[in-house]
Order: C-alpha cells, then sequence, then structure tokens
C-alpha cells in the first residue's frame, strides 16, 4: 500500500468521524498530490519526510507545514497500531519546522474605523455582517465557527448567556454577554443561525473588507485575542479560561 492509498483510508474512516473532517481531508487531499504519496509505506524512511518537509517550507509557512506532520503522524500511528500496516513510525524521527512566535497583534482604534468604513452599516449586507461577527468576538472572545453557528434557541438575552453546544475542543460551554454583545445582536436583521453567514462566507469576506479597508496583517481570530486581552483585567484567570475555552 501507498502513503497515499493509505491516507485515503485515513480519511474515510478517522477523519470522516471528526468535526473538523472537512479541513482535515483538505489537507489530506494536498498531500496525495505530492509525490511523496507514491511510496509504499515499507519504503517510506525519515528522510523521505524530511526532504517532503524542505520543500513544503518553500510554499507554506512553518505552522502549515507542522499541521500537515502532525496529521500525517496521526494516520501512520493509527496505521501501526490499529491496521498493522506498518511496525513503526518513521515521522517520530523527524524534526519539525520551529514554530512561529505567538501572535500579538491587536487591531488599533483607527483600524476598526476603516473596517467599519469598508464593511458599511447595512446589516442586510453579508460583509456588514462580516465586520458584525468581528465586533461580536472582541467582545464575547468566540471563535468564527462558534459564532457561524449560533442560532437563537441557544442565545438567552434576559440570562445574557449564549450556550455552546459545537466548540473547538468538543465540550460545550456558557459565554457571557456583555451589554455591548447584547446591543450587536439586537441590531441584526432576522435570520437563523443568527449572523446569517457560514464560515467559508464570513473567511471570505473579512479577507475581501480587510484588505479593501488597507489593514495588513490582521486576522479575523485577533479579535478573539483583543477580547481575552480585555477580559483579563476582569476576570480571574480559571474564570477566564472557562468562558473562552482554553
Amino acid at each position: 500500500m501507498s502513503l497515499g492509498d493509505m491516507l485515503d483510508r485515513y480519511a474515510r474512516k478517522v477523519s470522516s468521524t471528526k468535526r473538523g473532517a472537512r479541513w482535515e481531508i483538505v489537507r489530506i487531499e494536498k498531500i496525495r498530490r505530492d509525490r511523496i504519496a507514491d511510496i509504499q509505506l515499507g519504503n517510506l524512511k525519515p528522510a523521505v519526510f524530511a526532504d517532503w518537509r524542505d520543500r513544503r517550507l518553500l510554499e507554506v509557512k512553518p505552522a502549515s507545514v507542522i499541521r500537515e506532520m502532525q496529521l500525517m503522524s496521526s494516520a501512520l500511528n493509527t496505521a501501526r497500531k490499529e491496521w498493522g500496516l506498518i511496525a513503526v513510525n518513521p515521522l517520530t524521527d523527524v524534526r519539525k519546522p520551529k514554530k512561529p512566535a505567538p501572535r500579538d497583534r491587536l487591531p488599533s482604534v483607527d483600524e476598526l474605523e476603516r473596517l467599519q468604513h469598508s464593511a458599511g452599516s447595512d446589516l442586510t449586507k453579508s460583509t456588514a455582517r462580516a465586520f458584525h461577527c468581528f465586533r461580536f468576538a472582541m467582545e464575547t472572545a468566540m471563535r468564527a465557527g462558534e459564532i457561524c453557528g449560533l442560532t437563537w434557541d441557544r442565545i438567552d438575552l434576559d440570562r445574557r448567556v449564549a450556550d455552546l453546544t459545537h466548540t473547538k475542543n468538543g465540550r460545550p460551554r456558557s459565554v457571557p454577554l456583555s451589554s455591548a454583545a447584547i446591543a450587536l445582536l439586537r441590531e441584526l436583521p432576522s435570520s437563523d443561525p443568527a449572523f446569517g453567514l457560514t464560515g467559508q462566507q464570513l473567511d471570505a469576506l473579512w479577507r475581501k473588507l480587510r484588505d479593501r479597508a488597507g489593514v495588513v496583517g490582521l486576522t479575523f481570530h485577533d479579535s478573539r485575542a483583543a477580547a481575552i486581552t480585555a477580559l483579563a483585567s476582569k476576570l480571574e484567570v480559571l474564570e477566564l479560561a472557562k468562558m473562552t475555552g482554553h
């Protein structure tokens, strides 16, 4: 069996059962288009993966290569432990790229004003709602996927809380809603889910309005860092971790 065939089996039997199935399968398909996928499992050596790593680093950032190496290693461990296809995982002896420094990017007041101008204020328009999502994330520290999946039956405006059942770490959590977060929700046009956007739509719209605003280097996820920075002065560490799902 080739590495590509094994990864295909992993995608069908393992990746498909995960909440992040789509992105994991996309990464597997990318790897399967590389020449490393044609190598038989018995011929896989650390040097083969080291060569792949060095070539991949010429195309994407180290963080992406690390994620892909972790995915392949997980698949190889499954092939070893559960399927009996290999005796050892050759990736365990391959050095991972150095992790990038943690991000500390926060939006400035000027950038937020430019983003608002770029998005517009008409919330019947999807671009305006994309920036509305960003503002809501700055109040709640919720992730993009959690915001896009937020339905009204999980929002209690009287108790001022949003109950999340599908989160990145798989554990449900309740997010307290500030007065500003409540106001943002009340401004939304009638829709369910509340913000009327899919994760893919939000990602594309955010990039478009950000680039049009001339804001460089700011990601949607930086809204979460901005929220946590603000909340750190109000909540104890364990309370903050519980709210944010860390």
